[in-house]
């Protein structure tokens, strides 16, 4: 499975990269193919294409949006981190989800959130989106309370002791969801 680790916030200061880095380690320590992707490095305009990219068979994307495009469906499966800002996702994680057609057609995507309340109320809205981007969000997601307030992740992506040491923590969650994610990577492989 190669694994997209998507940052869903740009801002300075933002604590997803951390989560981002954790996830990633995470992965890699168990042996999957797993990168990170930072809409920083895609610099988009907000979404003004004046008909929807799914129902545009004549489309012809700008150059960065071109590049969004290419660098995110040549992944097989797909986590994406994002902190909940007014009980919703970020800005720039809904621009560059709306320039997507088929590029998560059919492939297993996972949530990591973060914020308050764990960016539960992100997380929930997030699953509506990728759902209408024809991706498959699988059940398991990870939510950490106040990253940036607690300490919870370091700027290595390091999780703190007291995490690491809990066993229903966001380890083990972290765990679970890298298994399920692997499992319905390799069953809509398959399928598709």
């Amino acid at each position: 499975m190669k694994l997209a680790v998507v940052i869903g916030s740009i801002r300075e200061g933002r604590q997803s990269d951390k989560v981002a880095k954790w996830i990633d380690k995470t992965a890699k320590s168990n042996n999957i193919k797993s990168e990170i992707i930072d809409l920083k490095d895609f610099e988009m305009p907000f979404f003004n294409e004046a008909i929807s990219p799914r129902y545009n068979p004549e489309r012809k994307p700008i150059k960065e949006v071109q590049v969004w495009l290419d660098t995110i469906k040549q992944f097989d499966a797909y986590i994406f981190v994002t902190p909940e800002y007014n009980h919703s996702i970020t800005a720039v994680l809904k621009n560059a989800l709306d320039y997507l057609t088929n590029e998560l057609y059919h492939k297993p995507v996972a949530i990591v959130s973060h914020g308050s309340v764990g960016g539960a109320r992100a997380a929930t809205d997030l699953k509506e989106i990728l759902s209408e981007c024809q991706s498959v969000v699988i059940p398991k997601s990870v939510q950490l309370f106040n990253v940036g307030m607690t300490n919870a992740v370091d700027d290595d992506g390091n999780l703190s002791e007291e995490l690491q040491n809990n066993p229903y923590g966001p380890s083990t969650q972290l765990s679970n969801l890298l298994n399920e994610l692997e499992w319905y990577s390799n069953a809509l492989e398959s399928a598709r």
